[in-house]
């Protein structure tokens, strides 16, 4: 299983689990692995977040944040990181806008959780080993999703719309 931790009104976020959304349920099933989302906003909210996205996985909520606290999640940006996910599209200022614009149009203000709280991704079981973990160090420092599907043993997924060219 994987979880990353969504904000559910960060743009980063949101574009991250637009990239999810795109891991065909058949993949995950082949490899026996289930994809899980954990956000960090009221459940009111994952109706709408889906939508939003396109997610059609497992979703949960920790309002109360414990899951990134037992899991050492950082609160805050670690700047001095030069890191660029390559499932965010949108440039900072544009995102943070298309954030802040989804805040004050969206049904309710708590959408977005603590903004401050940095996710992570994690490999885990069967049971309860960890196989792999990444604590994000600012929003920008996702690990690449083919990266996580290839060492939960998911076959890797094609996420930009340029046709493939398989070899046969």
């Amino acid at each position: 299983s994987k979880a990353p931790s969504p904000n559910f009104l960060c743009y980063t976020c949101k574009e991250y689990v637009e990239d999810l959304a795109k891991v065909p349920k058949a993949f995950l099933q082949e490899a026996n692995v289930r994809l899980i989302v954990i956000g960090q906003s009221s459940y009111h909210h994952i109706k709408t977040f889906c939508s939003l996205t396109g997610y059609t996985h497992e979703m949960y909520v920790d309002p109360q944040r414990e899951i990134y606290k037992t899991l050492g999640m950082r609160r805050g940006e670690c700047n001095n990181v030069s890191v660029r996910s390559p499932h965010v599209k949108s440039n900072v200022l544009l995102g943070s806008i298309k954030s802040v614009w989804r805040a004050m149009t969206g049904p309710a203000f708590d959408f977005q959780g603590d903004p401050a709280q940095q996710g992570g991704t994690l490999i885990l079981g069967p049971g309860n080993e960890v196989h792999f973990l990444h604590l994000d160090k600012n929003r920008l420092d996702h690990v690449p999703i083919n990266t996580v599907l290839q060492l939960a043993g998911v076959k890797p997924v094609n996420f930009t719309n340029k046709p493939q060219i398989i070899d046969i």
